[in-house]
C-alpha cells in the first residue's frame, strides 16, 4: 500500500540551518535559485549557538603582523599538517572579508579602542585573531544570518527530517523529509542539495552537541555513495562542565583561556594546586609558549590591555588536542578535580571584566553549577565537541564525490585536518557556506527540474516507518544510550586496539537492536521514533569513525593512540583514511596527502622565520 506524500521543487536545497547552511541559501537564493532549507529544529537552535569565543580571520585589527600567510600556517599546523592545502588557503585568504560582510549585514562585534572589530587570543592562533561578541558570537551570527536570509525570499521548512536522498543514476536528485510533530511525509525535487547538518557528538555520552548532532549528513552522504575521510578525527574540547552531573559537557568557551583562564590540578584535599600545563608543551610547540608564571602572567597582562605581547603566551593557550590530553593525564594521575576534571580559574581578572568579556559563561555557572567564576574556580573536562572528519568535497566548490550534491561546514572535511584550531569553525562556515551556495546555484541553472521517483519515495517511507510497525521490540532510548556510552569508554580520547576492535564488535550488535526497537505506533509527537530513526545514523557513523581510528596506526591530533604514541613529526605518517559504504559494507582505503604547491610551501617557511625570531625576542626560539 502506497503512502501520501506532499511534493515540492526548488532549485536548491539546503539541509540545515545553522551558520553554512543559512550562508550558503543565502548566496543560492542571491545568485537566482529558489531556494529552500529544511531543518530538523527550529530556527535560531542550531548548534552554532554554542561557538561562543569567536571567529577566526586574520584581519590584523590587534596585530599589523597577521595576515592570511600566517592563518594559513597556524591552521596546517594545527591540524598536524593533514588539512587540505587549498581549502586553507581559501579560508585563510577570505575569512576577513566573510567577517566584514557579517558586519556590514548587522552583526554587533566588540569594539576596539579606536573601534574597530575586537580580536582576541585562541590556542594555536600565533596572533589574536578572534572576532567576537563577548561569548555568545555564534549567537550573534545566527542572528545576522537569519535577519538576512529573511529578505532573500528563502522557504523555509523547521521540524522537518530528511532520511533519504532521492537519485538519477548517479546524481542526487532531492531528498526524502518526514514531519516531527505529526509524521506527514514530504518529497523534494531538486537541481543541486547541500548538507549542512552538522556533527555527530551526539554518538557519545559526554559532548556539548545539541540534540540533532546525530550525524544526519554524514550518513546521508554515505548513503548515497558519497566518500568520507578523516572520521578517526574527533576533538575533545578540553574544558567542558564536569558537575553536576546534569550537564556534564555543555562547553566552556576558550574564550576563557584566551582572556587569561588558568588550569590547576588537585591537591590532595580537592583544592587547586599546579599549573600543570607548563608541563605538556610539545616538542612541535616549544619556544613558542611562556616557561615560567612570571612570563605567562605578563602575556595576559599585555594582552587584555590592548598592547602587543613582548612575551610568550601561556601554555593554556596550546591546542585543544594537547590541553584534553594533559586534563585526561591529570586525571588519570589522580591529580584530578573533584568531580574528575581539572580547575579554571578567571577569579584574577575580576567581576568586571568577566561581566563585560564572558557574561554567557558567569551566568552558566552560576545558573548551572552555583558557581561564582567572578570568585571562584570552575571544574572542566574533555567533551566531544566537533568531528574533523566528514564528506569529501572539492575545495572550491564543495561538490562532493557524487554529481549534485554538496556539503559545507562540520559535515564537510578537509579544512581541518586531525585538529580544528578554536574559532576556524565560524570561519568555515561562512567560507564555505558562501561557496558551496554559489556554485550550487550555478549549477543548478544547467539542470532541468528532475521528476520525483515515487519508488524511491515509497521506499524511504517504508523504511521510517517499519519502527512503528513491529509490534514489540527494545525501547530505543535504551539503546540509545548504551551505545552512547559504550563510544565514550572505547572510541573516547585514548584508543588502544582492542578496545577498538570490541567496539566494532558492539557496534553490530547494536546494529541488530536497532533493526528490533519499537517506538510504539504514533507517527504523531513520537520522540522514541524519531530516535529510532536516528540510531541508523549513529550506528553507521560510528562504525566509520571506528574503523577508521583502528586503521590508523599513530597518533595525530584528536587521534591517540596508546599502543601506538607515535611522534607528531610534520613529515611523518601524512594519509588520510577514505571510508565509503558497498552493498551495506563500510569499507576503507588509505591514501597519501597531496602535495602542497611550492608557493603555499614557501609562505609556511617564511612564517615560520618570523615566529621563531619573534619567539627569540621574547625569550624563547628554537
Amino acid at each position: 500500500m502506497s503512502e501520501d506524500f506532499t511534493s515540492h521543487e526548488y532549485d536548491v536545497i539546503v539541509i540545515g540551518a545553522g551558520g553554512a547552511g543559512l550562508r550558503a541559501a543565502i548566496e543560492s537564493a542571491r545568485s537566482g535559485a529558489k531556494t529552500a532549507i529544511i531543518t530538523k529544529s527550529l530556527l535560531g537552535k542550531a548548534h552554532t549557538v554554542m561557538a561562543e569565543g569567536g571567529c577566526a580571520a586574520a584581519l590584523q585589527n590587534a596585530d599589523p603582523r597577521d595576515g592570511w600567510k600566517v592563518h594559513f600556517h597556524d591552521t596546517m599546523k594545527g591540524s598536524k599538517w593533514l588539512a587540505n592545502w587549498r581549502m586553507a588557503e581559501f579560508h585563510a585568504k577570505e575569512a576577513p572579508d566573510r567577517v566584514r560582510e557579517l558586519e556590514q549585514w548587522g552583526a554587533v562585534f566588540d569594539r576596539t579602542t579606536k573601534n574597530l572589530i575586537n580580536q582576541r587570543n585562541f590556542g594555536g592562533h600565533t596572533f589574536p585573531r578572534l572576532a567576537h561578541v563577548g561569548d555568545a558570537t555564534g549567537l550573534e551570527l545566527i542572528r545576522t544570518l537569519q535577519e538576512r536570509g529573511i529578505h532573500e525570499g528563502i522557504d523555509m521548512f523547521t521540524e522537518y527530517t530528511v532520511r533519504h536522498l532521492l537519485k538519477e543514476g548517479d546524481r542526487v536528485t532531492g531528498c526524502v523529509a518526514y514531519t516531527r510533530v505529526d509524521g506527514d511525509f514530504h518529497a523534494f525535487s531538486a537541481k543541486s542539495v547541500i548538507l549542512a547538518t552538522g556533527g555527530i557528538t551526539r554518538c557519545w555520552s559526554v559532548c556539548s552537541g545539541s540534540w540533532e548532532y546525530t550525524g544526519d549528513g554524514h550518513a546521508l552522504a554515505l548513503w548515497a555513495g558519497a566518500e568520507l575521510r578523516d572520521m578517526e578525527f574527533v576533538q575533545f574540547h578540553p574544558t567542558g562542565m564536569v558537575w553536576p552531573p546534569s550537564v556534564r559537557g555543555i562547553l566552556v568557551t576558550e574564550g576563557v583561556r584566551g582572556e587569561g583562564g588558568r588550569l590547576f590540578n588537585s591537591d590532595e584535599n580537592g583544592k587547586p594546586h599546579e599549573r600543570f600545563m607548563f608541563n605538556y608543551v610539545p616538542e612541535m610547540f616549544q619556544g613558542d609558549h611562556a616557561e615560567t608564571i612570571e612570563e605567562s602572567d605578563q602575556w595576559v597582562e599585555e594582552v587584555v590591555s590592548g598592547k602587543i605581547a613582548t612575551v610568550r603566551r601561556p601554555p593554556e593557550l596550546l591546542t585543544r588536542d594537547v590541553v584534553s590530553k594533559a586534563i585526561n593525564s591529570e586525571v588519570k594521575a589522580g591529580r584530578g578535580s573533584p568531580h574528575g576534571g581539572a580547575f579554571l580559574d578567571i577569579s584574577h581578572r575580576g567581576e568586571e571584566a568577566i561581566l563585560a568579556k564572558l557574561p554567557s559563561m558567569h551566568h552558566q555557572f552560576k545558573e548551572l553549577a552555583g558557581v561564582d567564576i567572578s570568585k571562584e574556580p570552575m571544574e572542566v573536562g574533555p567533551t566531544a565537541h566537533y568531528v574533523m572528519g566528514g564528506v569529501i568535497v572539492d575545495a572550491e566548490t564543495q561538490e562532493t564525490t557524487i554529481s549534485g550534491l554538496y556539503a559545507c561546514g562540520e559535515v564537510a572535511s578537509g579544512l581541518h585536518g586531525a585538529n580544528r584550531l578554536g574559532g576556524n569553525s565560524l570561519s568555515d562556515l561562512i567560507v564555505f557556506g558562501k561557496r558551496a551556495g554559489e556554485h550550487a546555484a550555478k549549477q543548478a541553472a544547467d539542470f532541468a527540474q528532475p521528476s520525483i521517483d515515487d519508488s524511491q519515495v515509497q521506499a524511504a517511507i517504508k523504511e521510517m516507518i517499519a519502527p512503528l510497525e513491529r509490534g514489540e521490540g527494545e525501547n530505543p532510548g535504551l539503546i540509545y544510550d548504551a551505545m552512547r556510552d559504550m563510544m565514550q569508554e572505547k572510541v573516547g580520547i585514548i584508543r588502544v586496539k582492542d578496545e577498538l576492535e570490541s567496539a566494532l564488535e558492539d557496534l553490530k550488535e547494536f546494529s541488530q537492536r536497532e533493526k528490533n526497537c519499537f517506538p510504539g505506533t504514533s507517527r504523531k509527537y513520537n520522540s522514541g521514533w524519531h530516535q529510532a530513526l536516528d540510531l541508523k545514523n549513529m550506528v553507521d557513523i560510528s562504525i566509520v569513525a571506528t574503523l577508521a581510528a583502528l586503521t590508523r596506526e599513530e597518533s595525530r591530533g584528536g587521534h591517540t593512540r596508546d599502543d601506538f604514541p607515535g611522534h607528531e613529526d610534520e613529515y611523518w605518517g601524512k594519509t588520510l583514511n577514505i571510508c565509503w559504504m558497498e552493498k551495506g559494507e563500510i569499507k576503507i582505503r588509505q591514501e597519501p596527502v597531496e602535495k602542497m604547491r611550492d608557493d603555499l610551501q614557501d609562505a609556511i617557511k617564511e612564517v615560520k622565520a618570523m615566529i621563531a625570531e619573534r619567539a627569540a625576542e621574547q625569550g624563547g626560539g628554537n
